[in-house]
């Protein structure tokens, strides 16, 4: 870790529980809520977002949904397979039933919901058997699915203000890159580089933009680039820079509705406590009720941003409505 907040790698356990309790925003909107920080993007916020729109250019923050995909199989995630139900060879034959020459072809596809870019719903972590807003986790997610903050209650409402923070653009000498491969990048971040509230702030000052309530913030490490260049390799579940544990105040202080990256896990990975697991994941999604987005491709984006000097953005990122989901395959759109 660099200067500024420390934690003691010894004891995840007790740092886990501490900002547990400070950060916790359990019944600040209602023991019925099911929306977590998404209820600081209002109405207000989506106005100024829509606002952003001037030249009218727009990215997709997408990876592909394809067996090219990163996914080894760990936990049972694997890459989508994509089946073609019918085809142009079977209407070139008659063979689909249809009358009057028309024909056609129709797909299905198979692949865990968590594959590629998506968000993490409210009921994907819970803490000592506690999800969301203190919900007892048995109640709340069971073999029928997430009963309570299933992710299709957030469907109408990620559509804001986008802010990107492309630290590695900005930090990715000081982070320790090679000159070469960043120019070559746009910026990378080493495995394992932790990115503290200090190298966040200081990344929205080089750019210039505030990140407050209601924001959905996108923080580009310069992974997913690394990624495509040398091979996905241990893209998935392995080593990679992120957010660093100590960041949970920031998160939780600057009031942001959601934030996405272009890892694999969001935060820092190795962790940064011996023997931990996604410590951040355990602060942040079942006790702040912070919308996690993990996967998303943010280089088009960040190298028109680097360009025209403008890191704000009109984003909408709806989830898919699917019932009972605790996580769900996106594609962001950013609208300059």
């Amino acid at each position: 870790m660099c200067r500024g907040e420390r934690v003691n790698r010894h004891d995840p356990e007790g740092a886990i529980a501490e900002a547990a309790r400070k950060y916790s925003n359990w019944g600040r909107w209602g023991e019925d809520d099911v929306l977590g920080t998404l209820n600081f993007l209002d109405e207000a916020k989506r106005r100024e977002g829509a606002a952003l729109v001037r030249r009218g250019v727009s990215f997709s923050l997408s990876q592909s949904f394809d067996m090219n995909g990163p996914q080894k199989g760990w936990r049972r995630r694997t890459n989508p397979v994509h089946t073609m139900l019918d085809t142009g060879t079977d209407a070139a034959v008659g063979n689909q039933g249809f009358p009057h020459g028309i024909g056609g072809a129709d797909d299905v596809i198979a692949m865990p919901l968590q594959c590629s870019t998506q968000w993490d719903g409210l009921g994907h972590i819970f803490d000592h058997g506690k999800a969301w807003n203190g919900r007892a986790a048995e109640k709340v997610v069971t073999s029928d699915g997430d009963l309570v903050t299933g992710i299709e209650h957030m469907a109408p409402y990620v559509a804001g203000r986008g802010v990107l923070l492309d630290a590695g653009r900005v930090i990715g000498d000081r982070g320790g890159t090679s000159r070469s491969s960043a120019a070559e990048s746009g910026g990378e971040l080493p495995d394992g580089f932790a990115l503290a509230e200090e190298h966040l702030t200081a990344t929205a000052t080089a750019h210039g933009v505030t990140v407050g309530r209601g924001d959905i913030v996108l923080v580009r490490t310069g992974h997913l680039a690394r990624a495509r260049r040398d091979g996905w390799g241990d893209y998935a579940g392995g080593p990679a820079p992120g957010l660093s544990f100590t960041s949970a105040g920031w998160l939780h202080g600057t009031e942001i509705a959601a934030i996405a990256t272009d890892t694999w896990g969001f935060e820092v990975r190795p962790n940064e406590f011996e023997g931990a697991f996604q410590p951040l994941h355990q602060v942040v999604i079942p006790n702040m009720g912070l919308l996690i987005g993990e996967m998303w491709d943010l280089d088009a984006l960040a190298a028109d941003c680097a360009a025209d000097g403008v890191y704000e953005f009109w984003l909408t990122a709806a989830p898919l409505p699917i019932t009972g989901a605790v996580g769900s395959p996106v594609n962001p759109i950013a609208v300059k």
